[in-house]
């Protein structure tokens, strides 16, 4: 730098006097004077590069932190209830739209099957033959029973006469059975809501030929008024989750551990708290996972069944090490802090985490009680650089 300003001005002073007398002396002496003063800034500049910069730093300390982990889950209705046809037949009406709330005993589809019409008038006519030949027996049994005791004719007439009568009276029996069943077929034709809850689609329109086997159901009718959210942790997590959990069997730990919360698709958090409730007995042998559920109430029905959200689960340790976010940084999935030595130059090092709160992370390794660390501004750093720690 200095020999270019040294240079500037050897090359000044060498100018010819028809040179000056171009260039007039006052300008010969205001260029002499922007070289010096550029070359004072210069030096300036140096000065200012070279001067070690304040950074703020924090110096590690154990402290009560309650964090959280997070888990995807999906959400299911209490009750999810797929509505199917009983018997064969045409859609005729479709009294609900899909998303409608409905009441339990609330007319949803109409069939049209008119043969479970013509099975009740037919069996109504069967139980009236069969009524006549009732009567027509027993007004035998009514006849040949005096003529028994008038020793006219035989028991054995009187006899056969009281089998006959029931063998009628078993016929009866028998359509009245036939009339309930096509009663029961006929009422099929109408398909009422098992429970209170929300219609979803409609894959069948008016005119649609329907049946039990139908691969599709009519709709389904859920019950959102609580909420059931399925997620799944590892293996490692499990085991940590249940040995901090109190109590001695599985059901006692979970009656124990505190409210849940569930954060939507959207971000936002339900407002009403959940409780973790079942946990699966099996470690799912390909993905090494619990599955786990957790109930939420839902009585606005904001939430549909099917959504996707995630379980938030907290907890508290005693004795954390808290690394704010922003002071670190990652490379090739790793992360990295700037710890500051005892000469105030900073070297990255490698942690790991277990958890985070809202804005820093727990550290399981890689830190230690005491350790500075650079809390912000560390994307001007480098290995080994000199800084000014601040509080």
């Amino acid at each position: 730098m200095w020999l270019s300003c040294i240079w500037s001005i050897l090359l000044a002073m060498t100018l010819s006097e028809d040179d000056m007398n171009t260039f007039k002396t006052p300008l010969a002496i205001l260029a002499s004077l922007v070289i010096f003063s550029s070359c004072g800034n210069n030096k300036g500049k140096d000065k200012t590069a070279d001067q070690v910069k304040p950074y703020p730093v924090i110096t590690l300390a154990s402290k009560i932190a309650d964090i959280y982990s997070d888990y995807p889950a999906t959400i299911q209705g209490i009750q999810n209830i797929e509505i199917r046809p009983k018997i064969d037949g045409y859609v005729a009406d479709i009294f609900v739209d899909e998303g409608a709330s409905v009441k339990k005993g609330q007319l949803l589809f109409r069939i049209n099957a008119p043969q479970y019409e013509q099975d009740v008038k037919t069996t109504e006519a069967n139980i009236k033959i069969a009524q006549a030949d009732v009567n027509a027996a027993r007004m035998n049994v009514d006849k040949v029973k005096p003529l028994v005791d008038e020793d006219i004719v035989s028991p054995y007439q009187l006899e056969s006469a009281k089998y006959t009568l029931e063998s009628k009276q078993g016929a009866l029996a028998q359509a009245n059975a036939a009339l309930n069943n096509a009663k029961t077929n006929l009422s099929y034709t109408q398909i009422f809501s098992p429970v209170d809850g929300v219609i979803g689609i409609l894959p069948y329109k008016i005119g649609s030929l329907v049946s039990s086997t139908t691969a599709n159901p009519l709709t389904t009718v859920s019950n959102i008024e609580s909420i059931y959210a399925y997620f799944s942790i590892n293996e490692r997590q499990g085991l940590d989750f249940f040995l901090a959990a109190k109590g001695v069997t599985m059901q006692q730990k979970l009656t124990t551990l505190p409210p849940v919360n569930l954060v939507l698709a959207n971000g936002n958090v339900l407002p009403s708290a959940g409780k973790v409730e079942t946990a699966s007995g099996l470690i799912n042998a390909q993905t090494g996972s619990i599955n786990m559920r957790a109930t939420f109430p839902n009585h606005d029905g904001l939430v549909r069944s099917g959504s996707s959200a995630v379980v938030r689960i907290p907890r508290t340790i005693n004795a954390a090490l808290l690394v704010p976010q922003k002071a670190t940084y990652q490379i090739q999935g790793k992360l990295f802090v700037y710890v500051v030595d005892k000469s105030n130059k900073v070297n990255s090092v490698e942690i790991t985490t277990t958890a985070s709160t809202a804005d820093s992370y727990v550290i399981q390794k890689g830190l230690k009680v005491g350790d500075r660390v650079v809390a912000d501004g560390i994307s001007n750093l480098r290995e080994g650089l000199e800084i000014k720690p601040t509080n």
